[in-house]
């Protein structure tokens, strides 16, 4: 759900993957404010009314003005070192159960940097009346600086995104690695500049997402959490986890992250996954006669390399040639179908149909990923993205570790390899005004009830190795879903849905080495 050019730099090997993200610190409940200091907010009473207001998309304003749905706004500190200072504005949105309630399910999509708001009211189409819906209040919420929470991250205008995915970065001189850590550096300043300065900089890591979980925990009237977290969601569960073990109830973890691995080894697995998920791709391609990569899946790579390439020099025309497709965007919209093999079809077609001179479907799935609307307004996801992921990441300011990186994630997704050489250039965290608050290293979890982490063998944003491992680290069970997509908790499997759906009610974890598969 992520961008290609600086965003990709981001995650240091000229891709930007959905969850690019590092663990925290085991101090996102310690080494705070003495708990009174907090109390105010703890002892918030959440004022309800419509969700109108509160959708930041053209594709959630019909959603959020269903009746079915309350929004409130929760009310935090924006430093927790410093809670009777400026306080930020959290978005909440809610679905109340229809039968007899549990407690509240609190559901975070990932990212960095998606609406947990959003997820929220999406998933509700998926569960209906369902006994989730009967049991849970479904609350998402947009973490601080993320959606229609306040204050907002911001960083480019339209303009500047339409400038941004335009620009390719391809060049591995040393007069290219300047203008792009220039570029860089100028991202850093603006975001800082446009955000709120370094207060807001330094305080909207997964340290202190954890820290407002808690107070929602406390302001829904939870003695105890129930947590669904996909992808990056599983950072903030396992954080979480870390935090406050006697406040947890429930957590499901789907598409998770190592929680030990340095920002470096998983950006290059990352880079594996995306490539296998591309040669899934392509032999189910190459069953069929006109697949725009030909029918000898060993030569996929070859056969997208030589189709997309050219757009570096000359890009395709696109919506009637009112847009144009660059390389970078025909990658993006590329890695948006692989996170879901029900996309592969629209893939196909924007291949073929880019071998014929026209860029508009992969296009507009490149939209998709960035989060660009019809209107072609950009919502903050991507720059949410960049924030948080800067506090939350290791930090590379060596060239020739940035070059080795490069190179080592180039090998291992040949398919998006521009072919140009290494552009070792320093990414925009380099150049950060705050440092880091996180840290790779192994949770520290006593007293935590068992768990249930989710992991496919063929996810490729969140190879299925990280949810063994992160199981390992919180003693929690593991279920595994052979498919090819990124997390599939509550998406239609009657296997996986079933088994989230009576450890959450219950309890209940599926039997040890249990495998489920699409029906």
């Amino acid at each position: 759900m992520r961008s290609t050019t600086l965003v990709a730099a981001l995650c240091s090997a000229g891709l930007l993957l959905v969850a690019c993200t590092q663990s925290t610190t085991g101090a996102a409940g310690r080494g705070g404010p003495d708990p009174t200091q907090l109390s105010r907010f703890y002892e918030q009473k959440l004022s309800w009314g419509p969700c109108a207001d509160f959708a930041t998309s053209e594709s959630d304003r019909p959603t959020f003005s269903d009746p079915k749905f309350d929004c409130a706004r929760l009310e935090v500190p924006l430093d927790y070192a410093a809670p009777d200072g400026p306080t930020a504005q959290l978005a909440i949105l809610r679905q109340r159960a229809t039968g007899q309630r549990i407690g509240s399910l609190l559901v975070n999509p990932g990212g960095p940097g998606s609406s947990g708001a959003s997820a929220a009211a999406s998933l509700s189409g998926r569960i209906g009346q369902g006994q989730l819906s009967q049991r849970f209040d479904l609350v998402g919420f947009d973490p601080r600086g993320v959606g229609a929470s306040t204050p907002t991250i911001d960083c480019l205008d339209d303009a500047e995104w339409e400038a941004e995915r335009a620009d390719l970065d391809v060049d591995p001189s040393p007069a290219g690695v300047e203008q792009t850590e220039s570029e860089n550096r100028q991202y850093a300043q603006r975001c800082a500049q446009r955000s709120g300065g370094d207060p807001v900089l330094a305080n909207v890591g997964t340290r202190d997402v954890v820290r407002d979980v808690d107070i929602l925990r406390a302001a829904l009237g939870d003695q105890k959490l129930s947590y669904l977290g996909y992808s990056y969601g599983t950072r903030i569960g396992s954080a979480y986890a870390e935090a406050f073990p006697q406040n947890v109830r429930a957590l499901v973890l789907d598409g998770a992250l190592d929680p030990t691995q340095t920002t470096a080894d998983r950006t290059v697995k990352q880079n594996a996954g995306f490539q296998q998920a591309f040669d899934a791709y392509a032999a189910d391609c190459a069953k069929r006669p006109d697949c725009p990569l030909g029918t000898d899946p060993a030569k996929a790579t070859a056969a997208f390399q030589a189709l997309t390439r050219p757009l570096i020099d000359a890009p395709a025309r696109a919506e009637n040639g009112t847009r144009t497709l660059s390389y970078p965007d025909a990658v993006t919209g590329t890695i948006q179908a692989l996170y879901l093999s029900q996309l592969w079809p629209a893939l196909s077609r924007g291949l073929s149909l880019l071998a014929s001179g026209d860029g508009t479907i992969l296009l507009r799935l490149a939209d998709l990923y960035n989060g660009r609307g019809a209107d072609g307004h950009y919502g903050n996801d991507i720059e949410a993205f960049v924030v948080i992921s800067c506090v939350d990441e290791e930090r590379i300011t060596d060239r020739a570790q940035q070059a080795d990186l490069i190179r080592r994630a180039n090998e291992a997704a040949p398919f998006r390899d521009d072919g140009r050489g290494v552009v070792a250039a320093l990414d925009p965290c380099a150049f950060w005004p705050v440092p880091p608050t996180s840290q790779p290293h192994v949770p520290q979890v006593q007293g935590l009830p068992p768990t249930l982490i989710i992991s496919t063998t063929g996810d490729p944003a969140t190879p299925y190795q990280a949810g063994v491992d992160l199981a390992k680290a919180l003693n929690g069970s593991l279920l595994t879903y052979e498919g090819t997509q990124h997390t599939v908790a509550l998406q239609g499997v009657p296997c996986v849905d079933d088994a989230v759906t009576k450890y959450l009610i219950d309890g209940t974890l599926p039997p040890p080495g249990t495998v489920c598969r699409a029906s």
